[in-house]
């Protein structure tokens, strides 16, 4: 591999690495998620390289926001409540979510299209 290429391959995951949306080594989507418990609504608000900032419709109270952000996103991207798992996080605002049954692609569409509406 030439040189140029090797250096266009090497930005490309550099960019590939700040998105909080990703694939895991077995193929499914891995989102990072900035928690934010008690809304008055559940909506994206922002993507940045650190994660997703999701508002969150209910407490962060014996686990009701986790099942509402389960709710929210899978209702969101269009997939079973159970294709939806919450990987890391349970007790903290920084969450890892694993979705299943859908494609990279689809999810940044939907959740950018989302963030771009607020």
């Amino acid at each position: 591999m030439g040189k140029e290429k090797k250096l266009a391959k090497a930005r490309a995951q550099k960019v590939e690495n700040t998105s909080p949306i990703s694939v895991t080594k077995d193929g499914r989507i891995q989102i990072k998620i900035l928690a934010k418990p008690g809304a008055q609504e559940s909506r994206v608000t922002d993507i940045s390289a650190e994660g997703v900032g999701l508002q969150i419709a209910a407490p962060p109270v014996d686990g009701e926001a986790n099942t509402e952000l389960v709710k929210f996103l899978s209702s969101s991207l269009g997939v079973r409540k159970s294709d939806v798992v919450l990987d890391r996080g349970s007790r903290s605002r920084q969450k890892t979510v694993i979705v299943h049954s859908s494609s990279l692609q689809d999810v940044e569409r939907i959740l950018h299209s989302m963030a771009d509406k607020n």
